[in-house]
């Protein structure tokens, strides 16, 4: 139990090189057999890549440590950071961009080994699936009744839209599938028939939903004037089946195999958190309503792989909760939940065999790092796999609480905080750490940068504000039109208000800090309400609105009015963009802001933070801008990643008055100062 005067966290200073640096090994994912596991590592350049443990047997006992397995990938600079196996249980597929630009191509590479040796050295070569420049994959489907082949989707062929392609993997070939006729922004496929059956589309006039849904695929003809597929009868024919009007949220989940007759839909309507129905597929109706909280939208979703038969739903309010209709599952859980640690640990399952006789289960705490084991069904028994961090284990971290605070106008909001002394402790300074999106949330658990905070000294809220998404409709579009000086910026203000009433902040040391839209939070903050915050760190936020919508990438055409229905018509209302763009009222700033941008973010340009911090300068007011050239929306590289927070340290340090430890430079990293370089070319030309 921590006392008042306790500090929550270690009392020596966790190196940020081990807080902010890679994991030891992460994302093990097993093979659909069984036999062979692939994970995240650092190469030997320390550059997160793929290894593979072949034949790959669980620890007899909890003594017995980890082996590494062999290295099957080698990216020279940029981390690998997600995999999937294919169902031959010998190629592994993975997503890769350039610096930070966000077109991921799909990759992949033969887990087969090249001698008998479990490592002989040689990194066998990896494939790009969806080769070309500026072309971007998503939507990827794979099934282990086809297992010679996948769906992708890329936009290839248009860069505003994505149509399906099959892709037999072993050979490399790309064959167009299904063409998007401009509108879809997703898609689906049925399972048994490995065919795309049904389409998300947008509509951009009024921002509707639809979800088209059709009986079977159609052939194409790539010659057509009009992009269209060929009409091979009625039943290749699409249909609009399900229609979301603005503001109602929901989405096709999965077919039944009757031939696409039923399947799984959520949706709003009607309710006010989104509901898991059993539908027609034909005519749209509800045959049954499954499940719904009142509370928070129905979340993950488990089905049998075969049957479609419901096994469990979660939801998450404040943490994941799990509703189950598989005995069988439950009980699973249940001895799970029996093994772990501790009762706060929260079960997540990373990965199953086929057969699901064997599992990999991550145990995910708010105060430590995650562990993973192995479950083996049969013999109902859990082995340690491994820690993905275990340099963290030997320091005292923080726990994350759960908190309620009440808005200005009486709307609850469920915050998260992480505390640098114990309940009853004297105020500490505080950082608000709002979350990117807007349109996304916070959750608990293990989060870097609260733990950093906390043992240097300050208490770390984070808000999910009116917008955040999980809590149904009424409570995401209270958000609507409510930028910088509306709604979710006074949620922001009051969560700091109620840590100051609650004698948790010292009003005289709040810190505002984000990323993406907690970027543009963090210069609203310091705009709007110059006088709650001592200072800011905006990190990739937009600071003009209109050319922030102006600039992005082609694929997000789709949606971009729906973002002027949430955002205010800063098109065709020059006096509402310059309202709530921090841009036009930077004179207001009272308090220091640093800056962090990458060069290539698709999504919020250089020019939004060179706007900001130049406007600054000529102003007089401080302003710290630090530029990456090789990221994009965010750090990825670790070593860019060290750097800067540490940059954040020494600010904060300087502006709250918490602890630090020394700043180094960074082996690698790549920081640019446009200030500084700006102010040395004025003195050139001089």
């Amino acid at each position: 139990m921590v006392t008042a005067k306790e500090s929550t966290t270690s009392e020596e200073l966790i190196p940020r090189q081990i807080l902010f640096g890679n994991p030891e090994n992460t994302s093990p994912l097993l093979s659909p057999d069984g036999n062979h596991l692939a994970y995240l590592a650092p190469s030997p350049d320390g550059v997160m890549n793929i290894f593979i443990k072949s034949n790959f047997a669980a620890a007899a006992d909890e003594n017995e440590l980890f082996v590494a397995g062999r290295m099957i990938t080698n990216s020279p600079k940029r981390a690998i950071r997600s995999l999937a196996w294919a169902y031959d249980s010998s190629t592994i597929f993975y997503m890769q961009d350039d610096d930070g630009d966000e077109n991921f191509h799909l990759f992949a590479v033969d887990n087969a080994t090249t001698s008998t040796s479990e490592d002989d050295g040689i990194i066998p070569k990896a494939r790009d699936l969806t080769p070309g420049k500026d072309v971007k994959a998503q939507n990827i489907f794979t099934n282990y009744r086809y297992p010679d082949q996948i769906l992708v989707g890329t936009n290839q062929r248009n860069p505003k839209v994505f149509d399906m392609y099959r892709c037999y993997y072993k050979t490399g070939e790309l064959v167009l599938d299904t063409i998007n006729p401009g509108d879809v922004i997703g898609w689906k496929v049925e399972d048994v028939s490995f065919e795309v059956r049904a389409a998300t589309v947008r509509n951009s006039v009024d921002s509707s939903t639809t979800v088209r849904v059709r009986s079977r695929a159609g052939s194409i003809d790539i010659d057509s004037d009009d992009n269209n597929e060929e009409g091979d009868g009625k039943d290749t024919e699409w249909r609009d089946v399900f229609h979301y009007p603005y503001g109602e949220e929901g989405g096709l989940i999965n077919f039944c195999p009757d031939g696409g007759k039923t399947g799984y839909i959520t949706s709003s309507l009607g309710r006010e958190t989104t509901a898991l129905l059993k539908v027609d597929m034909m005519t749209g109706e509800t045959m049954e309503e499954i499940y719904c909280n009142e509370k928070a939208n129905v979340g993950g979703i488990t089905l049998q792989r075969d049957t479609k038969e419901l096994r469990a739903v979660t939801y998450n309010y404040a943490r994941t909760e799990r509703v189950f209709y598989d005995d069988e599952l439950k009980k699973d859980y249940e001895f799970l939940k029996s093994t772990a640690p501790d009762s706060e640990i929260e079960i997540g399952v990373a990965s199953r065999s086929l057969d699901e006789m064997k599992w990999v289960v991550a145990y995910s705490s708010s105060s430590g790092p995650t562990s993973y084991v192995v479950y083996d069904k049969l013999k109902q028994t859990v082995s340690p796999l491994f820690v993905s961090n275990p340099k963290l284990l030997p320091y005292k971290f923080a726990p994350m609480e759960v908190v309620s605070i009440p808005a200005r106008d009486g709307l609850d909001l469920v915050g998260y905080l992480t505390r640098a002394l114990g309940k009853g402790g004297p105020p500490t300074p505080l950082i608000l750490l709002v979350h990117g999106g807007p349109w996304a949330r916070d959750y608990w658990g293990f989060n870097p940068q609260a733990q950093w905070f906390a043992n240097r000294g300050y208490a770390t809220l984070q808000v999910n504000f009116r917008g955040s998404t999980g809590y149904g409709k009424t409570f995401l579009h209270k958000g609507d039109k409510q930028w910088g000086v509306g709604d979710m910026q006074h949620d922001l203000t009051d969560s700091v208000e109620w840590a100051i009433r609650e004698g948790i902040a010292d009003k005289d040391n709040i810190c505002i800090k984000g990323g993406s839209y907690g970027g543009y939070a963090c210069l609203a903050g310091l705009t709007f309400t110059p006088d709650l915050y001592k200072c800011g760190v905006d990190i990739v936020g937009p600071s003009n609105i209109k050319t922030l919508l102006d600039s992005i990438p082609d694929y997000w055409a789709p949606l971009r009015n729906g973002m002027l229905l949430k955002i205010g018509d800063v098109d065709g209302d020059e006096e509402f963009n310059k309202k709530i763009s921090p841009l036009y009222h930077v004179d207001k700033i009272k308090a220091p802001l640093l800056i962090g941008q990458g060069a290539n973010d698709p999504r919020v340009k250089q020019s939004e933070a060179d706007q900001v911090a130049f406007s600054m300068t000529e102003k007089g007011i401080p302003v710290e801008y630090v530029l990456y050239p090789d990221e994009g929306h965010g750090f990825a590289r670790p070593e860019n990643r060290i750097d800067f927070n540490g940059r954040v340290e020494h600010f904060l340090a300087k502006h709250l008055g918490g602890r630090a430890e020394e700043f180094a430079e960074v082996e690698g990293a790549t920081a640019r100062f446009p200030l500084l370089e700006k102010e040395g070319n004025q003195a050139e030309e001089a």
